[in-house]
């Protein structure tokens, strides 16, 4: 089971999670390593992954809403402190992964009007993955929201048409594009990369 949290606060990629869903982290990957073989294709070097921060929305899985304690007084405790923190250190792109965690970070950044346990099916997750990237802005936070549970081929048929995208398209593979094009795009305004000197220096220390 993941930490509580894990990475730098002050980098600008931050990824949140239910605790109620470990394997959350699992999905966030492919989705990376699809921004990642673009951006390399494209630029010649990586994404620092290591300083990414992430951290479960809430510090206990009890404490996750459901139908019959939605949002509760401790769960408000917990967005303020996130909003403490995500005021202060300002990161660029939060990624929420699942229903629950895009919910908490409406609430964090008090987006209205606020949604119950079943609003956001995997459609509306996708319309507002489609509106986050169209509205992309480096100059503030960008919530972005992922899909918590993919099906085993990743096709965007096994979630329920995510995105309304025709069957049999990928869904990381969908998804890290439209990142890597907005994180391309902002390059020079994202102090993300891999320092390329350093790769060079250790590449050419080599004993004769």
């Amino acid at each position: 089971m993941m930490k509580r949290e894990s990475g730098i606060k002050s980098y600008p990629i931050w990824v949140v999670i239910n605790p109620k869903h470990p394997i959350s982290h699992d999905n966030w990957t492919p989705v990376l390593d699809e921004i990642q073989d673009r951006v390399y294709r494209t630029m010649n070097t990586r994404i620092e992954t290591s300083n990414i921060y992430f951290r479960n929305a809430v510090s206990e899985s009890r404490l996750v809403p459901n139908t019959l304690n939605w949002w509760g007084p401790e769960v408000a405790k917990e967005i303020e402190q996130f909003r403490e923190i995500s005021y202060e250190y300002k990161p660029r792109m939060i990624f929420s992964l699942g229903a629950f965690a895009f919910e908490f970070l409406r609430r964090v950044y008090e987006i209205k009007p606020e949604k119950g346990p079943k609003a956001w099916s995997n459609a509306n997750l996708g319309d507002e993955f489609e509106r986050s990237i169209d509205n992309f802005d480096i100059n503030k936070t960008n919530i972005i929201p992922l899909l918590h549970r993919v099906g085993a081929s990743g096709n965007f048929i096994d979630t329920n048409n995510y995105f309304s995208r025709k069957d049999g398209e990928n869904y990381y593979r969908y998804v890290g594009a439209k990142l890597a094009e907005k994180i391309i795009e902002n390059k020079d305004r994202l102090d993300i990369w891999i320092n390329k000197s350093s790769v060079q220096l250790s590449s050419t220390c080599i004993a004769p």
